[in-house]
């Protein structure tokens, strides 16, 4: 009897629950939108001469769903809608025969009324807007006692000329208490171009040694540099890519050391490797060894062709944008959070970014949390400044030599260094009492960045966030 008893307690006391914590105790929604401006003068569709203006709209919707005590399931969707006077410019001539695809019998015949455009303004053409769609799921499961997470992931986007999928996992250890945690993921994405060409590259494509006598060319004058008529112009080196595809590869890893009551410290590193179709098609590139030729409106603008005063002629693109078909990326970095107070906390970041491309890039931030009324106002000063050397491809407008292999005038690949600066402010309602339907108010978060880079593009950006949480 004594050892039945004893059996019926153990039994007894192995069936009372143990108490666990939910990783997510309720649904949570955020609700995210930014609006970015910026303009420069050195458009990579323009070959690095030209206007820069781009305009951009994001709305996100992430919903994070507590599937169990363990589990959540995240759902991040959103759109970015832009407008942009550079991309307007892989077709830059506003006569109603332009091209639209290359190979169709445009009868051209403009008479005395030339196409006309400029580097310095935005065509009305497809390509002047467009949506990006993108849509990636999460799922993460944590261990009983909290010190074990791994997700995996997957994701769907969309544009115009380009389609993307991506998948993903990732897994993070924390040891001594959960002062320390070591985390490794990594992620594919493959994706394929639709290859949009300028008009002008479309139509030799199409037409070889005939193209001026058909579709978009046919009664319309090239003019040499001297505002000559001239048939001279052939882009003859020009060649349509073969490989629409790029792959991307990376693995990323992190460690985070709690040091002390005040002071925490990240440090994290990663190898990216891109392999397929690394050239953007429509980056036209102009050589310093060929003659130019241009079409427009007005002979006289091409001595004025590099000002934004000019905007009536487009100078014809001797070649697009040729870069290597494999790229290595390796940036490192170290975060440290520093507690000053209950009212003051330092964060700081930097990284050391490399590649096989020749480009080194250092960048520094800091942002300086000021909590206020007790603690559910936080004001939040940044400054980011960032500083690179160029690509071994770049060279600017009419500078490169035809006889190259590789070669770009994109501005984002030169030498440059920027400064950002910002101010936000975050609003937290512990108590979550306002409420839309059954979700209460967790925080509200916004942002506003300004962005000046030394080459002259400028940048504002406004962004804002909304958290709430379900009752």
């Amino acid at each position: 009897m004594f050892c039945l008893g004893f059996v019926s307690f153990s039994q007894e006391k192995d069936s009372i629950p143990v108490y666990k914590k939910r990783v997510l105790e309720s649904t949570e929604v955020d609700f995210l939108m930014s609006y970015y401006k910026q303009d420069g003068t050195h458009s990579s569709v323009g070959g690095g001469i030209g206007t820069e203006d781009l305009t951009d709209i994001t709305p996100t919707i992430v919903v994070s769903i507590p599937i169990n005590d363990d589990d959540v399931l995240t759902i991040d969707a959103g759109i970015s809608a832009y407008t942009s006077a550079s991309s307007s410019n892989l077709n830059p001539f506003d006569a109603s025969g332009a091209s639209q695809g290359g190979g169709e019998e445009d009868e051209g015949n403009y008479g005395a009324s030339m196409p006309s455009g400029s580097p310095w303004i935005a065509s009305s053409g497809a390509s002047q807007s467009d949506v990006w769609s993108n849509i990636s799921v999460d799922y993460s499961h944590s261990s009983d006692d909290r010190n074990e997470v791994w997700n995996v992931h997957g994701s769907f986007s969309v544009e115009y000329d380009y389609f993307s999928i991506g998948f993903g996992a990732g897994y993070v250890k924390q040891f001594n208490k959960k002062n320390t945690s070591l985390g490794v993921s990594g992620s594919v994405y493959l994706d394929t171009w639709k290859t949009l060409y300028p008009t002008e590259l479309e139509e030799f494509a199409a037409y070889g040694a005939d193209f001026q006598n058909r579709g978009f060319f046919q009664g319309v004058d090239v003019w040499d540099q001297n505002g000559m008529i001239s048939n001279g112009y052939n882009p003859e080196g020009f060649q349509e890519f073969t490989n629409k595809g790029r792959n991307s590869y990376s693995m990323s890893l992190s460690f985070s050391q709690i040091l002390n009551k005040k002071l925490q410290v990240s440090l994290f590193g990663d190898v990216l490797y891109q392999q397929g179709l690394l050239s953007t098609p429509y980056h036209r590139v102009y050589f310093a060894d060929r003659p130019n030729f241009y079409i427009g409106s007005n002979a006289d603008a091409i001595s004025n062709y590099t000002s934004p005063s000019n905007t009536e002629v487009f100078q014809l693109a001797d070649d697009n944008e040729q870069l290597p078909g494999t790229r290595w990326k390796i940036p490192v970095g170290i975060r440290a959070n520093y507690y000053i107070n209950e009212a003051l906390s330092l964060r700081n970041y930097y990284r050391f970014y490399t590649d096989n491309w020749g480009v080194t890039a250092h960048t520094a931030s800091i942002e300086l949390p000021i909590k206020i009324v007790g603690g559910k106002y936080t004001f939040m000063p940044t400054y980011r400044y960032y500083t690179q050397q160029q690509a071994d491809y770049f060279a600017p407008y009419e500078t490169h030599i035809s006889t190259s292999e590789f070669y770009t005038s994109d501005y984002d690949l030169s030498t440059f260094n920027s400064h950002q600066y910002g101010i936000g402010f975050r609003y937290t309602d512990i108590f979550t009492k306002f409420k839309i339907f059954k979700f209460g108010l967790k925080n509200l978060d916004v942002r506003f960045n300004h962005y000046q880079r030394s080459d002259g593009l400028y940048a504002n950006i406004i962004s804002a966030g909304f958290k709430f949480v379900l009752d």
